[in-house]
């Protein structure tokens, strides 16, 4: 077959060879990046990568190159978001072996000075790593203040351990954008959330292990462990509001400070409501009004000894 060149005089867009080829086109532009898939379980599909630019024509023509791809999928965009959570009833039972949770004590195989801290930020972290692979090692800090941090620098603030925001739910919800937001009775963030904190898994924690439950149907699990004043300070002066420091679940050891993970008719606040009977550990998921006569549980109250788990890098 004989090739036919069209359209080129001599001289176009400089020739480069003998047998007067237009010269090569310029490359196309590389297509727009596609943007993360939005929020779901598991996350959606990424987003798609750009076009394949035009191919090029004779001398003048531009030569088309691909496209880069598109974001990582909606699972990467949602961890990357990852950054706040309710530890769920399940996830407790699981890593104390036990059907009454943990109680006051969470050093989760920690030893030494500051063993409580240290083992409630594990126990946050085993459990993000458990709902979503990888985001285990995003620096997270139990919300829990203790009279000491073990290192000799004195008092420690839960406020002052978690970032300055902006923290998400397991589903790419806000939280809250910074601390004046989440410093509110209620976090000021997503409005489906607010009322209801979601534990690891996306879930609304009044609903959790009950689906479809509506009021007084659902359990009884709004009380959450945090030792701390509404300003996420340490309450009192002492251990009494922290259960030694988050060492202890002997029935002696005083009763730490709780919060509302929803509201009650006992208190809206999520940082600080009232206090647990007691650091035994316990689960009480009925509808009560209040802890009996002789209760000496972290749950006894309406809950399980949950505690919030925020990211220090969201």
């Amino acid at each position: 077959m004989t090739l036919v060149q069209l359209g080129c005089a001599p001289g176009d867009a400089g020739t480069t060879g003998a047998a007067g080829a237009g010269a090569t086109g310029t490359a196309g532009t590389t297509g727009a990046a596609g943007t993360g898939g939005g929020s779901g379980v598991g996350g959606s599909v990424g987003g798609r990568g750009g076009t394949t630019g035009s191919a090029g024509t004779g001398g003048g023509g531009r030569g088309g190159t691909t496209g880069a791809g598109g974001s990582t999928g909606g699972t990467a965009g949602t961890q990357a978001r990852f950054s706040f959570f309710v530890t769920s009833l399940g996830a407790l039972r699981t890593l104390s072996g036990s059907q009454n949770g943990f109680g006051g004590d969470l050093r989760y195989g920690e030893t030494g000075a500051g063993a409580g801290l240290r083992g409630a930020d594990k126990i946050c972290a085993t459990i993000a790593e458990t709902s979503m692979p990888g985001a285990g090692a995003k620096g997270w800090r139990a919300f829990l203040s203790a009279s000491t941090d073990g290192a000799g620098s004195g008092v420690v603030n839960a406020i002052d351990r978690i970032g300055a925001g902006p923290w998400y739910d397991r589903m790419g919800r806000l939280v809250a954008m910074n601390r004046a937001g989440l410093m509110m009775n209620r976090p000021q963030g997503d409005a489906a959330i607010m009322n209801d904190l979601p534990n690891e898994n996306g879930i609304l924690n009044h609903s959790d292990g009950a689906p479809g439950c509506t009021g007084n149907s659902c359990p009884d699990n709004h009380d959450t462990l945090t030792g701390s004043t509404s300003a996420g300070a340490l309450m009192g002066t002492g251990t009494a509001s922290t259960c030694a420091d988050w060492t202890s679940a002997a029935a002696t050891s005083g009763r730490p400070g709780l919060g509302h993970s929803w509201p009650a008719s006992s208190g809206q606040s999520w940082i600080q409501t009232h206090t647990a009977a007691g650091c035994t550990p316990s689960v009480s998921l009925t509808q009560s009004g209040g802890p009996p006569a002789g209760a000496t549980g972290v749950g006894d109250g309406g809950g399980y000894g949950g505690i919030y788990c925020f990211a220090g890098t969201p």
